[in-house]
C-alpha cells in the first residue's frame, strides 16, 4: 500500500485545485460521490478507490495540460475531492488497524 501513497505524493497539481479539494473533502459522502464518479463499480476498499481515482484524475490532468476540449474544471475538482477524501479515509483505517494489533510481550 505504500506504492499508493507514493503515487499520491508525487502528484503535482495547481495549488488552488488541491487547496479547494482539501477544503471540500470535509463534505465527502463516499457512496454518493463514488457512484457518480465510478459508475457501475462497487468499490469496497479505499485502496481500490484511490487507484481508480488516480487513473481518472490523470485523464483530467492530461486534458487540462493540453488545453483540450472536453476539460471540465468542476469535474476535475470532483475527482480531486474524492481522491483527497479517500486518502484520508485510507490513512485513518490504516492507523486504526495498527492500533488494534496487540503488542507482543518482550
Amino acid at each position: 500500500m505504500q506504492d499508493i501513497m507514493n503515487r499520491v505524493a508525487r502528484l503535482n497539481r495547481p495549488r488552488l485545485l488541491v487547496r479547494t479539494a482539501k477544503a471540500a473533502a470535509m463534505d465527502y459522502k463516499r457512496e454518493r460521490h463514488l457512484a457518480r464518479l465510478l459508475p457501475g463499480k462497487n468499490v469496497a476498499r479505499h485502496s481500490e478507490a484511490i487507484l481508480l481515482l488516480l487513473e481518472l484524475e490523470r485523464d483530467f490532468d492530461d486534458r487540462r495540460r493540453a488545453n483540450g476540449a472536453g476539460y471540465s474544471l468542476a469535474d476535475h475538482l470532483d475527482v480531486m475531492i474524492a481522491l483527497v477524501a479517500e486518502v484520508r479515509l485510507f490513512r485513518s483505517s490504516q492507523q486504526e488497524r495498527v492500533a488494534l494489533i496487540p503488542e507482543r510481550p518482550a
